[in-house]
């Protein structure tokens, strides 16, 4: 049995995902794979005239399941049972709405050919409007926060998007539990960890702490 170990890096981007195989000392590339997303490439889900991206998590566990097992064939013996660490990184903001149980709304057969059920991706510019309204309540606050942040909050990122596909859609915000980005769903999903704890959840209409948005939005931290 070789003394060698390896990690398993997982680069997941706009259009595909790659997977590379080092070892875990010396650092040195022993395998590669790279696939594109099947549904992202067909034009799913999106809508480019109103700057909408969504990508279906299917995309990313079906292109997952073939870059590694083709990055552990090119690796060759020895390799696989001796891997003791897999990462990730993903674009973001890309967040979803996800049930109590962790899952993702259009993992749902209710929701499975829903856009709004699904990954958000980071380009995804359709929430525009709600991203102005939270800059306009910053600069109401004794401390406008965004000022550590480049002094606006784009429509690129999470409370903005969260915002925009609970006003679009009511069947997604009365089935959503709380919402995760990709980045954190995906070792949450492999690692069978998806039930949420302890969770800032986006919770409608139930309100604990308003955060003086509109529509009953609030922010309210989640014990279960």
């Amino acid at each position: 049995m070789s003394d060698k170990k390896y990690v398993i890096g997982l680069d997941y981007g706009s259009d595909s995902a790659r997977a590379v195989i080092v070892e875990a000392i010396s650092g040195e590339e022993v395998s590669s794979s790279v696939k594109h997303y099947p549904r992202w490439v067909e034009g799913k889900y999106c809508d480019p005239a109103k700057d909408q991206y969504r990508q279906h998590p299917l995309d990313y566990i079906e292109v997952m399941e073939f870059i590694i097992k083709d990055a552990l064939a090119q690796a060759g013996a020895g390799v696989a049972e001796n891997v003791v660490g897999m990462s990730f990184d993903t674009t973001g903001s890309t967040p979803v709405f996800v049930n109590e149980e962790g899952v993702p709304l259009s993992m749902l057969p209710a929701f499975a050919e829903n856009p709004n059920a699904m990954f958000v991706l980071w380009k995804d510019h359709t929430a525009v409007k709600e991203a102005a309204e939270i800059n306009e309540l910053a600069r109401q606050w004794k401390i406008d926060y965004t000022q550590y942040e480049g002094g606006i909050y784009s429509s690129e990122w999470v409370w903005a998007k969260a915002l925009h596909v609970l006003r679009q859609d009511e069947q997604v915000r009365k089935a959503a539990y709380s919402w995760i980005e990709h980045c954190d769903w995906m070792p949450a999903l492999i690692t069978g960890k998806q039930k949420l704890q302890r969770w800032f959840a986006v919770a409608v209409p139930q309100v604990t702490r308003p955060c003086g948005l509109k529509d009953g939005m609030v922010c309210r931290k989640r014990n279960s």
